[in-house]
């Protein structure tokens, strides 16, 4: 096991690190052709978004990645190194799998700007590795350190750990990032989806018929259909289709019947046996806003709306759509109007009045959808291309600028 340390504060380039025969294949920037009738920031070029995001990375970088001091690799290799991704500012000793997934996929869609992206990569792997969930060694623990005697996983840090893994196997041509994102992919599928609701369990804690946590509670910002397609790829295991195609359903579920007016998701549901849909009640797990468009739905458009560019789903575009309009509506216009949070109903919560990047970014991604959305959609851009807040919302934010410049892809999965 690893002993964790904070480390120093890693500039914008490491020097010298890169090994020889690791061209990337997929080299920044990729510039996709996403769905047809897809919008971009049209007030900045293509090469303008790309300095875009290499400015924002190599803050981000610097901000937010740490080398750790390590007494016994995984690998029980003396000179290997690790990378974590801190909590913050204010936490800087904590991570959690979460922030591992988003560094490992924003560095493998990095490689070629960055000639350290490999490097750092392979880090944020053996750190996951050193840190496995309690309960399934090949899941990763979600908290680092962890708080008390045990740690179990949550299921969006895994999920983009594996897809990450995917982007490195096509990024590197290395067949054992492959090989690794199957096993995790297949202990997502056996620990963390619900065997009769086909949904995103919370972690490989949930019993699944439990009395308060059980397979039908799920965390809408999970809802990560893209993931599920490209896990089908690279397993040609069916269920993947039938997950993608379950929480697309449940999503249009609850805009139809919790959220007709606004479209937005809660930060956690209930779906019943009988296919009834509700927003988790306040206190569900995390907080009073647990019934809300919060600080974890805050990413649901972005997760949509990305396998919609990607796969042209017209399901997700529609969900995608319904967000945004309604978003753009409710502050008419004015992207530095959003607000932190709002109940389904529309109404903004009690203060939450911070026009945070978080619920602006992935309402960018969201609006690239929109048909009209041109000028809204610059505005959006606008207000997050260069402004910078914490780790959450900085790492979220960088993602959504990967998308909107174009550079962010699916892995084929072979």
């Amino acid at each position: 096991m690893a002993v964790i340390a904070v480390g120093v504060c890693l500039g914008t380039v490491l020097e010298g690190t890169a090994q020889a025969g690791d061209t990337p294949l997929r080299p920044f920037a990729q510039h996709q052709v996403y769905a047809p009738d897809a919008l971009f920031p049209s007030l900045w070029t293509p090469d303008e978004r790309d300095e875009d995001v290499l400015a924002f990375y190599r803050k981000w970088k610097a901000d937010y990645l740490r080398k750790v001091d390590v007494a016994n690799d995984v690998d029980n290799d003396a000179d290997a190194v690790q990378y974590r991704i801190t909590f913050g500012h204010n936490q800087p000793e904590r991570t959690v799998s979460e922030g591992q997934g988003y560094g490992m996929m924003i560095t493998a869609l990095m490689a070629g700007a960055d000639p350290d992206a490999q490097t750092i990569f392979d880090g944020l792997w053996r750190f996951a590795r050193a840190w496995p969930s309690d309960r399934d060694p090949r899941l990763m623990g979600w908290q680092i350190p962890p708080a008390g005697d045990s740690n179990d996983s949550a299921f969006d840090g895994d999920a983009d750990i594996a897809f990450a893994l995917l982007l490195a196997a096509d990024q590197w041509g290395d067949a054992g990032y492959l090989d690794a994102a199957r096993s995790i992919i297949s202990a997502i599928g056996e620990r963390t989806i619900g065997p009769d609701s086909l949904l995103p369990m919370l972690g490989d804690w949930v019993d699944i018929d439990g009395e308060q946590y059980n397979q039908w509670g799920t965390r809408p910002s999970d809802f990560m259909p893209e993931h599920f397609v490209a896990f089908g790829r690279a397993t040609n295991d069916p269920i993947w289709t039938k997950v993608r195609d379950r929480v697309l359903d449940v999503a249009a579920d609850l805009q139809r019947d919790v959220s007709p007016r606004t479209g937005l998701l809660p930060d956690f549901a209930v779906v019943e046996p009988d296919g009834t849909v509700h927003a988790a009640p306040p206190n569900y797990l995390e907080g009073y806003y647990d019934t809300a468009f919060y600080f974890n739905a805050a990413r649901v458009p972005w997760r949509i709306a990305s396998h919609a560019l990607l796969s042209d789903d017209k399901k997700a575009r529609d969900i995608a759509r319904m967000m945004a309009g309604w978003m753009r509506s409710r502050v008419a216009g004015n992207a530095g109007a959003i607000q932190s949070g709002y109940m389904l109903s529309g109404l903004p919560l009690p203060y939450e009045t911070e026009n945070s990047t978080l619920f602006v970014a992935p309402m960018a991604v969201a609006s690239m959808l929109l048909p009209d959305g041109q000028d809204w959609l610059n505005d959006l851009y606008d207000n997050i291309r260069d402004r910078h807040m914490d780790y959450y919302e900085d790492s979220v934010t960088l993602l959504c600028l990967l998308v909107l410049s174009g550079n962010f892809w699916s892995p084929t999965g072979h």
